[in-house]
């Protein structure tokens, strides 16, 4: 009972056809089972087998009657615990090197579809014309009712210059959609950055991968060779599904101070209770060079602001909290998702290369180095600014972990509640904003946040969100009068460390 198992912890966010949930590898104890067996429950599953095997209409495989129980078993905890059969497991540890073949979309479930969240930018399916709240119905002539997320990922990967015919419904079209798309090794690249206008740059990390940390450090590289003189920097996570958690810390470390907490995780076994910092040893794995050493002195002090969104989750939401908790960036944007649970992954049997199977199980919660849980909350940012000047478009429809049935609550306090709509008119508002709004692109000059980012850098009125509480808007206010003269704090690097663990 008191065996190891190697473990694999996850903190990305939902399914992708081709880019499953990233993960950190690490080997942690198995806690001591101290519970009883219960035997009185586990012969009444053994009495239900037994029925199944006797009494179906046909037969069903002992294989299949114990993958699926266990399946239902480990899904009926939250929404990130899963079970994961060979091929699943194959795939998510194919993620973390941002190299797999499929069409590159981050798919989810809707009224038992598939739902399109994002085509990955450059992808077979971004080139297809695949728009976010896509629905698909049809893998080539199967419908995709009555096939679980798993089933149909599945379905959408398979080898390069292979084909696929994918029948989609979209809101603003009247006749289902129907395109082929070849599927291809893609090689996503999750950093991106440019100098937007002299003396400011931009730098967008897209979803965090192995990789990430040395794509970062070059971009910047470049970015200082490029303008020496960068006076403010823009960090954009927004729609960042989260990654690897080495990712997280590194982004993070390269603008703190050495050796301060960046963030810390809480859970039944001792081994998830641990806090990280930033350290080589916590971003760059057994490499034992430090990869962040490479980086321009101006970095650790340029001002900054960090802009985040509804779909800003997990990884993306650990580095807003951390330079948000030290002052030393301004997070601006929207509320960020709230996905701030730890998963593992316990392969079994235990410690085999290529196990049976794997079980995605919740394991512990994130914490900002403030000791704020990010669970179900989300990061708030410190000036609200909303995607046009008209309103927040799309992401008002967006859902949060707080949405999801059976998340995983907040433990530090109470949990932001959305009120309660008519689906039926938020649908229609919906289709009618969906007619309006034109596919943004980040880093573009029509981005409006990033505008407004570059104007709180620069000392310039910001254009604020109208939807606030009171306290809120009045903070707001006292921060927008005094951006021409004070830049803020946040913005320069004040850094006040909080009380570590």
């Amino acid at each position: 009972m008191g065996s190891k198992f190697k473990n694999l912890g996850l903190i990305g966010l939902g399914m992708v056809a081709g880019v499953a949930v990233s993960m950190q590898f690490s080997a942690l104890a198995q806690k001591e089972a101290t519970q009883p067996i219960p035997l009185k429950e586990l012969q009444s599953l053994s009495n239900v087998f037994g029925l199944i095997k006797s009494s179906y209409v046909e037969p069903v495989e002992d294989s299949k009657l114990i993958s699926d129980a266990i399946s239902g078993m480990v899904t009926s905890l939250d929404p990130h615990s899963a079970y994961l059969d060979k091929k699943s497991f194959k795939d998510l540890n194919e993620s973390t090197q941002g190299r797999f073949v499929g069409l590159g979309i981050e798919v989810g479930m809707e009224d038992g579809y598939v739902k399109v969240v994002s085509p990955i930018e450059d992808s077979p399916a971004y080139r297809a014309g695949l728009k976010p709240g896509d629905l698909i119905t049809r893998l080539d002539s199967q419908p995709v009712k009555g096939l679980t997320l798993d089933e149909a990922v599945k379905k959408m990967r398979g080898e390069p210059n292979t084909k696929i015919t994918l029948t989609i419904a979209r809101k603003t079209e009247d006749k289902p959609i129907v395109v082929t798309i070849t599927r291809e090794i893609i090689k996503q690249q999750s950093v991106k950055a440019k100098i937007v206008e002299p003396g400011y740059a931009w730098l967008r990390v897209s979803q965090f991968q192995e990789p990430t940390v040395d794509d970062m450090v070059k971009k910047l590289q470049g970015l200082y060779a490029q303008d020496p003189n960068i006076k403010g920097l823009v960090l954009d996570l927004r729609n960042d599904p989260g990654g690897v958690l080495p990712g997280a810390i590194g982004v993070s470390a390269a603008f703190l101070p050495k050796d301060v907490a960046v963030v810390s995780t809480k859970g039944q076994m001792d081994d998830q209770n641990v806090t990280y910092y930033a350290r080589r040893e916590y971003y760059s794995g057994r490499t034992l060079s430090d990869p962040l050493s490479k980086l321009p002195e101006a970095v650790k002090n340029v001002p900054m602001v960090v802009l985040i969104n509804t779909g800003s989750a997990s990884a993306s939401e650990i580095v807003a909290g951390a330079l948000q908790d030290y002052k030393r960036a301004t997070i601006m944007g929207t509320q960020s998702f709230g996905k701030g649970s730890v998963q593992s992954i316990i392969r079994f049997p235990v410690n085999a290369k290529e196990p049976d199977f794997a079980v995605k199980l919740t394991t512990a919660r994130y914490y900002t180095p403030k000791d704020r849980s990010i669970q179900a909350r989300g990061i708030e940012p410190d000036l609200l600014v909303e995607e046009t000047a008209e309103g927040d478009g799309l992401n008002t429809f967006r859902s949060r972990e707080a949405d999801l049935q059976k998340h995983l609550s907040n433990d530090k306090d109470k949990e932001i509640s959305r009120p309660k709509v008519d689906e039926q008119e938020e649908e229609k508002k919906l289709l009618e904003l969906a007619k309006k709004v034109k596919p943004l692109e980040y880093g573009s000059k029509e981005d409006f946040q990033l505008t407004q980012a570059l104007n709180h850098l620069k000392g310039l009125p910001v254009k604020l969100a109208e939807r606030k509480e009171k306290d809120t808007d009045a903070k707001s206010e006292k921060s927008e009068k005094s951006e021409k003269t004070d830049k803020s704090d946040k913005s320069h690097g004040n850094h006040s460390e909080p009380k570590k663990k």
